[in-house]
């Protein structure tokens, strides 16, 4: 097994990567670090959600001095990918003296230059608002050693080709050029050709993998609401056994005490953990001591337990390959598994590509209401007590308490009280998810309407707006209502049980390469 010490990183940038929760690198990472540190070009291919960004971002920052000029460029064609990288970069250069800037448009430019003048080493930017400093002199590029083209296709979809070409010109040839795409066009090709220097190419292995015969769900779930989601789903579930997983080290610590708090048998295994750690937790998880093993991908290997009748993705997994071997740890031995996934709306595409990699048939679900948690609860707790009538096992001091209660009420009422206080003093009672009401917005029974920002201005066809929504929400096109495209702006009619989640996904997206905005619509002649 690879380990990212095994590069030949500085203990600053590695110490760094350890904090962050990341135990092993993925694929594409195990591929590209030890290339870019040898300084060639590189083509790497490869999908959003493979760890991308720490494949370049890692090299990058161990080849980065504290020398005040700025040293390396990343390219990326929206503002929040500039935000996400430049945040990922920050993290691990943290024990590094090296500063990244993000800069795009609908920041203060003046913010912009202020923070470039105090000097920095590395510029995450989108190509409009770099080639806007470069006009006005604010930004030089005569000292950058690498440049990063990220996410090469959507640039090339969003016109921003010219762009790269020029703000390329302002850079010296004497350089190192990575370029990152999920697709190879021809006009990625030409731009490879034309400005790198013998490009080796890495692409992550995209091999047909299977997933095993299992049950397999997904859940939508918002991400302030995730903890809450999973006490429902699991409160409404027969569980033997379960593996829950987090994507770092941290997560796994994170949402053991969250649920050992919330009264759950769960404990967390990561590789922090000493020898005598880990097998004291799989001892008490082989025996069932504990119901849920909480775990990150490297912790879970060689675990072998055949009773294991769930496992729940708390966090998505990277890429379909790790979904596969996550859910293989259930259904063994001819048993009965289920498979479960929480996904917030950034991650649905990530899921669709899961369910397209393994032709799986994941369906989705509903997390489950409070009245159906409770109803689930009444039902476990008759079960419970009829089996402890039919034992004959019930404590002699608590017959006493019943004999002297009964002088006073009746037996049903002694009955009643004695499961209300049991039923109500369980941990774990949750408040009522955070929901949305978007009021009264002019549409058609069951259904909620939006206002965007965007209208035949964008060339926007109701078939753009309707694959958008079907393929970021995983809801059938049809299922969209009506859809009004005017010159500056557009209504779009969709289910109320999905708006919640139509609205997380959209208000902060891209259509044919304009910034959406989005908001309930206003009832017909209030606007």
């Amino acid at each position: 097994m690879t380990i990212f010490s095994d590069f030949a990183l500085h203990k600053t940038i590695v110490q760094a990567i350890h904090d962050m929760g990341f135990e092993e690198p993925s694929p594409i990472q195990a591929a590209c670090i030890p290339k870019i540190l040898e300084g060639v070009d590189m083509i790497g291919q490869a999908q959003t959600g493979t760890g991308k960004t720490a494949a370049f971002g890692i090299p990058l920052l161990e080849k980065m001095t504290p020398a005040n000029r700025i040293q390396a460029i990343v390219l990326t064609p929206t503002r929040e990918l500039a935000i996400q990288v430049a945040g990922e970069l920050r993290r691990i250069a943290k024990y590094k003296k090296i500063k990244t800037l993000p800069i795009y448009g609908g920041q203060s430019i003046t913010h912009q230059i202020r923070a470039l003048k105090q000097g920095v080493q590395v510029v995450i930017g989108t190509p409009g608002r770099v080639l806007d400093h470069l006009r006005r002199k604010t930004l030089r590029l005569d000292n950058v050693s690498m440049l990063v083209l990220d996410e090469a296709d959507e640039m090339l979809d969003m016109g921003f080709i010219e762009d790269i070409e020029t703000i390329i010109n302002h850079l010296n040839e004497e350089r190192q050029t990575l370029l990152f795409s999920a697709t190879m066009p021809v006009e990625i090709k030409r731009l490879a050709t034309r400005y790198m220097k013998n490009p080796e190419t890495v692409a992550v292995s995209r091999e047909e993998v299977t997933a095993p015969l299992i049950e397999q769900v997904y859940y939508k779930v918002f991400e302030r609401n995730k903890v809450e989601s999973l006490c429902r789903i699991l409160d409404s579930e027969d569980v033997d056994l379960g593996i829950i997983f987090c994507r770092t080290k941290r997560g796994v610590d994170e949402l053991s005490e969250v649920l050992q708090a919330r009264g759950y048998l769960a404990d967390g295994l990561h590789g922090d953990l000493s020898q005598a750690q880990r097998d004291k937790v799989m001892k008490a998880f082989r025996e069932g001591t504990i119901e849920f093993l909480i775990a990150t991908d490297v912790a879970a290997r060689g675990i072998d337990v055949g009773n294991v009748s769930h496992v729940i993705n708390f966090d998505i997994p990277q890429d379909p390959e790790s979904y596969v071997h996550r859910i293989g740890r259930t259904g063994r031995a001819g048993r009965k598994g289920i498979a479960m996934t929480l996904v917030t709306p950034r991650e649905m595409r990530q899921m669709m590509i899961i369910q397209k990699q393994t032709k799986a048939a994941v369906i989705t679900r509903n997390v489950p209401t409070l009245e159906e948690v409770a109803e689930r609860k009444q039902e476990q707790l008759r079960e419970q007590l009829v089996e402890l009538l039919e034992s004959n096992a019930v404590a002699e001091m608590y017959e006493k308490v019943v004999e002297g209660l009964a002088q006073e009420y009746s037996l049903e009422k002694i009955a009643a009280a004695a499961l209300h206080l049991a039923f109500h003093s369980e941990p774990g009672e949750g408040g009522e998810q955070e929901a949305y009401d978007f009021g009264e917005t002019g549409a058609a029974k069951g259904m909620v309407r939006f206002f965007l920002n965007v209208g035949r201005n964008a060339n926007l066809k109701p078939q753009d707006l309707v694959r958008e929504i079907s393929e970021t929400v995983g809801i059938p096109g049809k299922a969209v209502g009506r859809i009004d495209i005017f010159e500056n702006f557009t209504f779009v009619e969709v289910p109320d049980e999905v708006a919640p989640f139509v609205y997380e996904a959209l208000r902060q997206t891209r259509i044919n390469g304009k910034r959406i905005n989005m908001e309930p619509a206003k009832p017909r002649g209030k606007r």
